[in-house]
């Protein structure tokens, strides 16, 4: 039933108000909806937020966010983690009401007595709701002046309006026919859950030795750890460990995905399981639990959290195959099915069919991902959600999170909108995007646009600019600038993002022409890197992903999904758009990037200064955060970017505000 005072369309909502919408300690975002009454009388409306414990904080006064379309809307800000909720209340607003009526009628000579008195009795009744030390002596005196008959008609409405009156009366409203919505879910998590930088190592290249003719020596969790300073110290958040668990022999795939392995053949580590063990074991060859208890401390030491690949599928070696058979899919012949993506085949992995025994699966995948927690994992990359039933991760999900909170879950799901939408809706804390493939201005601006809409209420994108999975057509074809400009725009575009060890040596030779596949996989053979030699001979750009993460941390606006603005660049191969934390002047980033990693490009860039908290003649101080060079700008800036600038054929400018200061703005 509707209310006394229509309140409609309240965002965000989820799945009608069933689900909550997310958001992280400190991350402010809109709440809106549509309110409006009979007749002409004017209405006023306020966002409730309450805390886990059920505290509601100071409400949040909302204003019509486009005059004459009765949509209002509020910025709030949780600052727990936990379960909240937030009620927009909407009432109507006699004072406000009075006053347009008044400042019609006065000037008229209309019914003036009337309306004066009318407006005394509104503010006496007012002045009971605002507290002495806010304010109630400057209402008490605008009703002592409205009835003041030794004054004009016009000063005892003036004193009405004045400032410090209306300023009282907006932070304690006289409201009538109060409606509230009814209350909606909000989960606050940690800041994790929306932003981090991470970096993906197997831990068998790590360290391992190979050389023609000989047998190859694994790389261990402990010569593993020996990289974690490193990648600390390009500012890397989260270490992500593909499975390090026991791998299958049975039709393991050798070098380049051939179908026949040899003896040495270290097989693929998402083949899960043998008889060494299956999901809560690690790998001989990488050593020993304890040794990965090490790496995890190691990292924490270094300020990192380890994420670890949750693969739920099995090697025909696994235990489960023969202590749970019903677990799987059974062939006409017999035989249990083996996965398939066609035209990709996966011989040697068993995917899980459901429906046999769905508790029994749910009750194994929680005690496996609860003996990861146990060793200091709390943040899992879940591979291919997308083929599980999503009922199912919805239980698991919240099971773990209802004792565990702070567990992060990572969808690996690159497939259709509808089930990406809804893996993130139901649970996962992030998601795998679409970023990988948009490469034009507009491929970028029309994503971005739908990420951080109404999108960004549930579902959180971790941009990878590569996986060992996925070597992208521009990164083959555009060498070392278009890894430097994909860096840039994952790390600025998305308050997280990642990538697979070797980006940083612009590692970008595929298997073959038209595919994404790299050549020498590091999935299915080790792959040991010489670090400090691409580092003498400048084969890196580790200093400019250092440099990335660095300017991220420092500004708030960057770890932030919305606030994102696209901005008019008059060349389609420039990309310019700006990140702006809350508040009139906020953390402010401008970014601009070429989009051609072959040629050099230039454009005048039009900037929408409201959006950047500036008015439209403002000329102001630039810093660009790659090179430390101030530049002046204003609304049109003229923008020159070479494939080879150093460190990347990009600006990442912050602004800062000041007083107007003339000038031609240039660069």
């Amino acid at each position: 039933m509707i209310g006394r005072i229509p309140v409609l369309d309240i965002r965000p909502l989820i799945d009608c108000g069933r689900r909550p919408a997310k958001a992280v300690v400190g991350e402010t975002f809109q709440v809106s909806a549509t309110v409006f009454r009979e007749g002409h009388e004017l209405v006023g409306a306020n966002v409730v937020l309450r805390d886990p414990s059920g505290r509601s904080g100071p409400w949040t006064p909302m204003r019509e966010l486009v005059p004459g379309t009765d949509r209002w809307g509020a910025d709030v800000t949780p600052t727990t983690e936990g379960h909240w909720t937030y009620t927009v209340e909407a009432w109507s607003d006699p004072v406000a009401t009075w006053r347009r009526h008044a400042g019609v009628k006065v000037p008229a000579g209309a019914d003036t007595a009337l309306v004066l008195e009318e407006g005394a009795r509104l503010h006496e009744r007012a002045a009971a709701g605002v507290p002495k030390s806010d304010g109630r002596e400057a209402v008490l005196r605008a009703v002592d002046a409205l009835r003041d008959g030794r004054r004009p008609a016009a000063a005892r409405l003036a004193a009405a309006l004045a400032p410090d009156v209306v300023a009282a009366l907006d932070r304690h409203p006289l409201r009538e026919l109060v409606t509230a919505s009814r209350a909606l879910p909000l989960r606050v998590e940690r800041e994790r859950a929306l932003f981090g930088s991470w970096y993906e190592l197997f831990p068998r290249s790590e360290g391992a030795v190979v050389e023609e003719g000989r047998r190859p020596v694994s790389g261990t969790f402990r010569t593993a750890a020996e990289r974690l300073p490193a990648i600390a110290a390009m500012g890397f958040d989260v270490v992500y460990l593909p499975p390090v668990h026991p791998i299958g022999t049975t039709c393991r795939k050798g070098p380049n995905n051939a179908l026949t392995a040899g003896p040495h053949d270290v097989g693929v580590p998402w083949a899960i399981g043998s008889a060494a063990g299956g999901h809560d074991a690690v790998h001989p060859d990488l050593g020993t639990l304890a040794d990965f208890d090490h790496f995890v401390a190691r990292a924490r030491a270094l300020r990192m959290e380890v994420a670890l690949d949750f693969a739920l599928q099995c090697s025909p070696d696994h235990p489960w195959v023969t202590a749970h058979p019903e677990w799987f899919h059974h062939r006409a012949d017999g035989s249990i099915a083996y996965a398939e993506n066609p035209p990709k085949k996966y011989q040697d992995i068993y995917p899980l069919a459901f429906d046999a025994d769905f508790p029994g699966i749910v009750r194994e995948t929680e005690r496996v991902l609860r003996f990861w927690m146990g060793r200091g994992v709390r943040i899992f990359r879940v591979d291919n959600p997308h083929t599980k039933p999503v009922v199912f991760w919805e239980k698991v999900i919240g099971d773990i999170n209802r004792t565990d909170p702070d567990v992060i879950f990572l969808a690996e799901a690159f497939t259709r909108p509808a089930m990406m939408h809804t893996l993130a809706a139901i649970g996962f804390q992030q998601s795998y995007t679409y970023f990988t493939w948009r490469n034009t201005k507009r491929e970028l601006t029309d994503y971005l646009r739908e990420l951080t809409g109404e999108a960004a209420s549930y579902m959180r994108p971790n941009f990878f600019v590569n996986t060992p999975d996925i070597l992208p057509a521009l990164l083959q074809e555009g060498g070392r600038p278009a890894f430097e400009a994909r860096a840039v725009l994952a790390a600025t575009l998305s308050p997280s993002w990642g990538v697979y060890a070797g980006y940083e040596l612009c590692e970008n030779t595929p298997l073959r022409p038209g595919s994404e596949e790299y050549l020498d996989s590091e999935k299915y053979q080790l792959r040991p890197r010489d670090w400090a030699a691409a580092e003498r001979e400048g084969r890196t750009i580790a200093p400019l992903i250092t440099l990335l993460n660095r300017v991220r941390r420092r500004h708030p606006s960057l770890r932030r999904l919305r606030g994102l603005h696209f901005h008019h660049a008059d060349n389609d191969a420039v990309i310019v758009y700006s990140r702006r934390a809350s508040g009139p002047r906020g953390d402010c980033v401008l970014t601009v990037v070429n989009l051609d990693p072959h040629h050099t490009q230039e454009s005048t860039v039009s900037l929408d200064m409201p959006e950047l908290g500036l008015d439209w003649d403002e000329s102001f101080p630039v810093r660009d955060e790659l090179t430390g060079e101030t530049y002046h700008w204003g609304r049109d800036n003229y923008v020159r970017l070479d494939p080879g600038r150093e460190p990347a054929p990009a600006h990442v400018l912050s602004l800062r505000p000041s007083s107007p200061i003339g000038g031609s703005p240039t660069t």
